[in-house]
């Protein structure tokens, strides 16, 4: 759980232990130092373990960040010595690496513990090697539990998935046939990292700035006011998230953001960004959008009726309203209230007012104002984005590793109900169409009003995600809220008794690793 930097120096012990329960993927980072001062070295990582371990190798590199984030002190950052420079982020799928003069490299190794193994010790033995001579082996304990960890249950995790990024990155049209390859690559990242809960584009999203077309529903207009829907992308795409594994289901705000102040944007055609249903400036509750939410909203059910999801999906009705927007907001809610009864909506939103007057169903605050709702007797989600900074919990890429690690216990104490991010793949100039490099820009373009990490947690590969240390510490946070369940440790218990807050818990590898192995021994 420590960032290595190419000017790290390397630890004297080469052996390492770490405890795992069965049907668990854990982790563990190789590193290597080019002592010359005068060459390159190329080294080379393999492993090998006993049968039935699965053993993944891939190099973390680097990418180059301009600033540490504001409004944190010291002490809630890492790299504070090594920023500006580069930091260790995105996970490739090599085993080799290059290495400058006095340049420190690391790689990732999962292992993965299948639930019919036999518990007990198990040895990796990992070996660098500079051509064909060995540089250095390194030892890894696997202390296997007897315990098999089940499946989380009850507590979904959702993260927006922008297929418009996925469209401008890898010079698509949605939605033809490379595109669904590209999509089933991300939503089994996803779900792989304990994403149970898969957005679904049936409108194009709107949040963060005007997007480019990416519409799953085909709309068209027979007649005039009469519209007719086509829901056989929407269809494909809920059938290859559910092949991957998904459980839940999310939906496009129905309201625009910020204010519930007019309908949203949809389209004729994606090819074709002119052809609005109706103007971009249409009030929320006016009638032509009335009219077509009083067809729409009948279609849809029957379809989450005949699909078999309707219980597993939640509905938006409008991203963070906040203060006087509530008048707006109370509005549209009482448009879906009358034509769509059976909607329960959830939405990011950190007013306590909007759950008390029961406006939503599924309140989601900011975790820095969690205690006000949990203070008004309401359960809620949780979420975190480019706030709350400081002590707070959050994944950006100056947070130390081990508070990243620390999401699903705290959301196991703190009895979250489940947790949204909006920023799983966001490559985008803020507010923009514009697309940045995400491998050179972490903060879309606007530190430090968006810190760096905040936007995304994936990297475009070649033909799919590029995962990073965040995301993998994220994943791995989940795989403990599953011990935690599996074990069936109650969220008082006097195991978790100093994770108080989103703002004070423990914040090192070594509680982490030590209430593990009290689990598991």
């Amino acid at each position: 759980m420590q960032r290595v930097y190419p000017s790290s120096q390397p630890l004297s012990d080469n052996a390492y232990s770490i405890h795992a329960a069965r049907n668990e993927r854990v982790s563990l980072q190789a590193c290597i130092r080019n002592t010359a001062a005068d060459q390159m070295v190329s080294a080379d990582l393999s492993a090998s373990g006993p049968d039935g371990l699965g053993v993944q190798i891939r190099r973390v590199g680097y990418v180059p960040i301009k600033h540490l984030n504001t409004d944190t002190p010291r002490s809630e950052l890492d790299g504070v010595d090594k920023i500006p420079g580069l930091v260790p982020d995105p996970l490739f799928q090599e085993s080799t690496v290059s290495a400058g003069p006095l340049e420190t490299n690391s790689f990732w190794v999962n292992v993965s513990i299948p639930a019919d193994v036999e518990p007990g010790e198990k040895e990796i033995r990992l070996t660098f090697k500079i051509g064909e001579e060995v540089a250095a082996e390194l030892s890894a304990k696997v202390i296997v539990s007897s315990i098999v960890v089940q499946p989380r249950t009850g507590f979904p995790v959702t993260h927006w998935f922008h297929a418009d990024a996925l469209c401008d990155w890898y010079k698509l049209e949605p939605w033809e046939d490379r595109f669904w390859e590209i999509v089933g690559t991300y939503i089994e990242d996803l779900i792989s990292h304990g994403n149970n809960c898969v957005y679904v584009p049936i409108f194009t999203p709107p949040t963060d700035g005007v997007k480019r077309p990416t519409q799953l529903l085909k709309v068209s207009t027979p007649t005039e006011g009469k519209y007719s829907f086509d829901f056989s992308y929407v269809r494909k795409w809920v059938r290859l998230a559910l092949d991957c594994g998904a459980e839940y289901f999310e939906w496009t705000h129905l309201f625009s953001q910020w204010g519930v102040k007019n309908a949203i944007r949809i389209y004729r055609s994606n090819q074709d960004r002119e052809s609005l249903l109706w103007p971009a400036d249409t009030a929320a509750t006016s009638d032509v959008y009335r009219n077509f939410l009083a067809q729409f909203l009948p279609a849809f059910h029957e379809f989450l009726l005949t699909e078999g999801i309707f219980e597993q999906s939640f509905f938006h009705l409008s991203d963070e309203p906040h203060g006087e927007q509530i008048v707006d907001y109370r509005a549209a809610r009482a448009v879906l209230a009358e034509l769509a009864p059976w909607m329960k909506v959830m939405d990011a939103l950190s007013d306590v007012a909007y759950a008390v007057e029961g406006l939503t169903d599924i309140p989601i605050p900011s975790i820095g104002a969690a205690r006000d709702f949990k203070a008004a007797g309401v359960s809620a989600w949780a979420y975190f984005c480019c706030g709350p900074r400081g002590a707070y919990l959050n994944r950006l890429i100056d947070t130390p590793l081990a508070k990243i690690r620390m999401s699903g216990w705290l959301f196991y104490r703190l009895r979250a109900r489940g947790f949204l991010h909006w920023g799983y793949n966001y490559w985008y100039k803020s507010q923009t169409q514009q697309m940045i490099d995400p491998f050179s820009e972490s903060a879309g373009g606007v530190w430090p009003g968006w810190p760096h990490g905040d936007a995304f947690v994936v990297y475009p590969g070649a033909d799919g995600p590029v995962d990073s240390i965040r995301w993998e510490m994220f994943g791995e946070s989940l795989r403990d809220y599953a011990l935690l369940q599996t074990v069936g440790i109650d969220p008082d218990d006097a195991l978790l008794s100093e994770l108080n807050d989103y703002n004070d818990f423990p914040k090192t590898e070594d509680w982490i690793t030590e209430t593990r192995h009290q689990i598991l021994m």
